[in-house]
């Protein structure tokens, strides 16, 4: 299959001509080679998308999502097809690079009944002569900047929100995961979405994120990545006053307290942690158990790390990929020796299969409390166990960091349940449940980890201007 960007409909290449190399992660090896353009390929999808932006707005909500709808139903029917090429791009075993596709069309048809749904509402008023009502509007171009650990959860829920109220779009995915956006937005192309209405670009991310900043027709920029590049978005938006979402940074904790079933948590807490690696902006990551059962936990942590098989995404038998790069992969290495290196030990793991940006899963006991893994974001397969002894302590350490996306409580007490949840200073909070996220319920965090929310109805009204009605002079 060809590669090429989307702009206007016209699947092209970049106006510099230049190429980026896409590599397999799983084998290091070159897979393709995919347009990279500059801030010039920005503007024209912005030009583009200004363009389709007054008839997509103008058509009912009902055609918007008839189109979303049977784009849901083409990403079903090929499924298998995007998602082996995920997995080559992302190194996510296949499996769930197959849930990731499977996911999207769950949050467009979510996006389109929301949207129906929308409405408004009528405000009585002090004076019988004025009728007053809020109504709303889609705000015009919106850019969404993506990353590669989600290429299509990233991608799709905002698109899926955004067009269902009418706005157009310019995504510029990430270059490590470009495949994936350019799939995506050729099965809504396919749906019979107008040109102009989605665009796709791929390069240089400063230059195109400069381009989205300037332009003051670009009127929301909706980005996944880090909180320093979240903060020069915030500094750069001031030109123009665009409107920002912005899921930045996690580092979720996990509380485990005496009564859980230690040996259930630990199974299906490993399992969340290493997905995808551990490159998941919601991973469980510094777990925090109760000293009663801090033996019992470290044991079957060890035991359940060690039964993970490390392989290429597209072998059956694989449960753990590679990391996305060797940037990444030699991150996660640091992180870890730097957390050893302030006291502690690795029970297991710690080291670096070749060929492909693999590292080990590696789970660390009797760190000190300064230690950069409790502190940074690790993403990767690094699990830091460290014992608490009352609700209260375990509370204080889970709200000390700056970030504030999602956080995990494990109790069978429904008190515990109660108090601790709402003790906690994140966005998202699990309680006996890994998952914090589903088409119908807003995504997002507080603090260092972001502003705004996707998906559900809160996610509808990021992508919506309110207006409000004064009808004078009535009788």
């Amino acid at each position: 299959m060809t590669e090429r960007m989307l702009i206007n409909g016209e699947w092209v290449s970049a106006k510099n001509g230049g190429m980026w190399s896409l590599v397999d992660p799983g084998t290091q090896q070159e897979i393709d080679k995919i347009p990279f353009g500059t801030a010039e390929d920005a503007q024209a999808a912005l030009d583009a998308a200004a363009d389709a932006f007054p008839a997509w707005a103008a058509k009912s909500v009902f055609e918007r999502c008839a189109i979303l709808e049977k784009a849901a139903d083409l990403l079903t029917s090929r499924i298998d097809e995007y998602a082996k090429r995920t997995t080559e791009e992302s190194g996510k075993p296949f499996v769930q690079a197959r849930g990731e596709w499977a996911g999207a069309p769950l949050y467009l048809r979510g996006a389109a009944e929301d949207a129906k749904h929308l409405g408004g509402r009528w405000i009585p008023s002090r004076a019988v002569s004025r009728r007053i009502d809020v109504t709303y509007a889609p705000l015009g171009v919106v850019a969404a900047i993506t990353a590669w650990n989600f290429p299509i959860y990233n991608v799709n829920r905002a698109v899926a929100s955004a067009l269902a109220v009418g706005n157009t779009m310019v995504v510029r995915p990430s270059e490590f995961t470009p495949r994936s956006a350019f799939d995506y937005a050729r099965a809504l192309t396919d749906a019979g979405l107008p040109k102009g209405v989605l665009n796709v670009v791929n390069g240089d991310p400063h230059g195109m994120g400069q381009a989205f900043l300037d332009d003051p027709r670009c009127r929301k920029i909706a980005f996944t990545g880090s909180t320093r590049v979240g903060k020069l978005l915030m500094d750069g938006a001031s030109r123009t006053v665009t409107r920002l979402s912005l899921e930045l940074g996690g580092n979720a904790p996990v509380l485990v307290f005496p009564d859980s079933d230690i040996a259930a948590v630990v199974k299906s807490g490993v399992t969340a942690k290493l997905r995808n690696a551990g490159q998941v902006c919601i991973a469980p990551q510094r777990f925090y158990v109760h000293a009663s059962v801090m033996g019992e936990f470290l044991a079957a942590a060890a035991k359940a790390v060690d039964a993970e098989v490390i392989g290429h995404g597209l072998d059956p038998k694989t449960t753990l990929g590679p990391l996305i790069n060797e940037k990444q992969r030699d991150r996660v290495a640091d992180v870890v020796h730097r957390s050893l290196a302030k006291g502690g030990q690795a029970i297991c793991g710690r080291t670096i299969p070749n060929p492909g940006f693999f590292y080990t899963p590696t789970v660390l006991h009797g760190i000190s409390e300064d230690a950069p893994i409790l502190h940074e974001e690790a993403f990767g397969p690094i699990l830091p166990v460290v014992p608490f002894h009352s609700t209260e302590q375990a509370i204080a350490l889970a709200n000390a960091t700056e970030y504030g996306l999602a956080a995990y409580v494990w109790t069978k007490d429904l008190n515990t349940a109660i108090k601790v949840s709402e003790a906690l200073e994140f966005g998202m909070v699990g309680i006996n449940d890994w998952y914090p996220v589903t088409p119908e319920a807003p995504f997002g965090g507080v603090k260092q980890s972001g502003m705004g929310r996707e998906s559900g109805l809160e996610g509808v009204h990021e992508y919506v201007d309110v207006k409000t009605r004064y009808f004078g002079g009535l009788g």
